[in-house]
This record gives structure tokens, sequence and C-alpha cells, in this order.
């Protein structure tokens, strides 16, 4: 018995099944210090609406602003301003 090549199947497999579609970036300007735990509507743009915070892959910010929205979104939880 002859053994088929898994790569060629795999490759066919991954066309079949199409791309993701892709999530909106939000395009907001801010600054640094509008990032508080008290500006719930800031902060709700960066959440899904199950509660989890979005990557910076979807929210195109710098990594200096991703942490202090990631910290302001927790912070907010634990006042419980947001969910």
């Amino acid at each position: 018995m002859a053994r088929k090549n898994t790569k060629e199947k795999s490759g066919n497999r991954r066309s079949a099944m199409g791309t993701r579609i892709q999530r909106p970036k939000p395009k907001i300007e801010f600054t640094i210090d509008a990032i508080d735990f008290k500006n719930t509507t800031l902060l709700r743009q960066f959440v899904t609406d199950q509660g989890r915070i979005l990557p910076r892959k979807y929210t195109g910010l710098s990594a200096q602003f991703q942490r202090r929205l990631t910290s302001a979104i927790k912070r907010a939880r634990q006042a419980l301003l947001m969910k």
C-alpha cells in the first residue's frame, strides 16, 4: 500500500475552510491620561460583549497603552463599575 502525502491533504482542507472575519479595529484618539478606571465609556470600547479584554492585535494600541488599559479595566471591575 502506498502512503498518501499528509501535507497535500491538510493544505486542501485549509483552503476549503476559508478565512476568518476580521474584527474592525476601533479608531480612537486619546491620551494616556484619558485611560482611567472611572472612564467606563472609553474602557467598554476595548471589551467584548462577554467581558473579555481585546488583545493588541485588535486594538492597535502600543504595549504601554495596552498595559494601562488592562489595569484600568481590572480596577473598574474591582470597583464594580464594569462587569
